[in-house]
């Protein structure tokens, strides 16, 4: 191969790629009383939310600054108290767009946000093994 047709190598060592960082937290646990059923609403039941957060990580990889990224004991902590709210709403739907609004809302950071909202005890008349809505929004 002559070596005008060998192109550089780049260094992508300092250079993060675009939309690849993610903060990913599973099933954060809380006790909700969301649902159509009067019963849902009157006794409540657990609600699981996973989350899977895309932000640009490198300047908080390389500086070591918790101030320079999105702080996820504070999503988490956010997104419980979304879930244990009221008033409730009737659909995980709603629920988990007001989780993934006030994500992108209280955190700037964050470009793209997926939300999982699980109802482990929704009360369909079938044995399942999970339900869940997940929403993706972005800036």
């Amino acid at each position: 191969m002559l070596a005008e047709n060998r192109r550089p190598r780049e260094n992508f060592r300092n250079k993060p790629l675009m939309n690849s960082d993610k903060i990913v937290i599973k099933k954060i646990r809380a006790f909700g009383f969301h649902g159509v059923l009067p019963e849902e609403r009157a006794s409540g039941q657990p609600f699981l939310v996973s989350l899977e957060a895309e932000l640009d990580l490198a300047p908080a990889g390389t500086t070591d600054d918790l101030a320079k990224t999105a702080d996820y004991a504070k999503i988490a902590e956010l997104t419980k108290k979304i879930v244990e709210q009221k008033p409730p709403f009737k659909l995980i739907e709603a629920l988990a767009e007001k989780i993934a609004t006030e994500i992108l809302r209280n955190f700037p950071q964050i470009k793209k946000i997926t939300v999982e909202v699980h109802k482990p005890c929704a009360p369909i008349p079938a044995e399942f093994d999970d339900l869940y809505v997940a929403i993706t929004r972005h800036r």
